[in-house]
């Protein structure tokens, strides 16, 4: 059993693939997120945390969690690019709930009404991009279901950089067309859902919408490697994508 004092130290030292790995480490860099709430025109409240980083104003960066919700692995991503140097808002798409087994994740997912959820990021981007902590730049990032969203919410409310890990890439060239910054994508050889075939034709309707062709890369790997509590979590790719992810925001947003 770790000492409290150890949790502490591991969080602000280890690397993130170490953190994710460890449930404690997860949740103890999770708890360093503060809840924050904002009122839709709707009236409807939603939810997020948010952690800062060190040093403010700082560029920020928008998560967006996978089809389990908002849990202790993307609030500690959150905490890790706040380490990083950014504004770190995980945005919160199921109003709380977080799936425990597959049969609640897909219950969850297929509850979420796509003009709310749109009303939702761009509404969080917006707070972001008014907060007195930010500078001018703001990317998002999300992960399977949270990758589809991340790319919507770019284009709903353009921003500087998106990265989509293994998530729906199927739009048009006059949906992508109102995107204002790159896309990098991380995408999975024996992913049977999100394959080459539709991950080929993004590239292409990129192309059609005047867009810069995406920084795509494949992994000799399955649909969800970057997730460490599954089973197809693969470490050495999970750490490759990552630094790639990193190295992206530097040059698109903290550049």
């Amino acid at each position: 059993m770790y000492a409290r004092r150890d949790i502490v130290k591991g969080v602000a030292t280890l690397p993130l693939a170490a953190i994710l790995a460890d449930p404690l480490l997860a949740r103890a860099a999770a708890e360093m997120t503060e809840d924050v709430s904002i009122t839709l025109s709707s009236g409807q409240s939603v939810t997020a945390s948010v952690i800062y980083p060190e040093v403010t104003p700082a560029p920020t960066v928008v998560l967006v969690h996978e089809w389990w919700g908002l849990n202790d692995q993307i609030k500690a991503v959150a905490a890790e690019l706040a380490r990083e140097g950014y504004v770190a808002l995980a945005v919160d798409l199921y109003e709380g709930k977080v799936g425990t087994t597959p049969d609640e994740a897909k219950q969850y997912m297929q509850g979420v009404k796509p003009d709310l959820a749109t009303e939702t990021l761009t509404s969080w981007i917006d707070w972001a991009r008014k907060n007195e902590k930010t500078n001018d730049s703001l990317g998002t990032v999300g992960w399977c279901f949270g990758g589809g969203w991340a790319l919507n919410a770019s284009i709903a409310a353009p921003t500087e950089a998106t990265i989509v890990y293994y998530g729906s890439v199927a739009r048009s060239a006059d949906q992508l067309k109102a995107l204002k910054g790159p896309v990098m994508g991380h995408f999975a050889e024996r992913d049977q859902w999100i394959n080459k075939l539709m991950v080929d034709e993004f590239v292409e309707q990129m192309k059609i919408a005047g867009q810069p062709a995406p920084e795509v890369f494949w992994y000799s790997a399955d649909h969800a490697f970057a997730n460490p509590s599954g089973a197809r979590y693969d470490q050495e790719d999970a750490q490759l994508a990552w630094s790639r992810s990193l190295e992206f925001f530097e040059k698109n947003l903290a550049g």
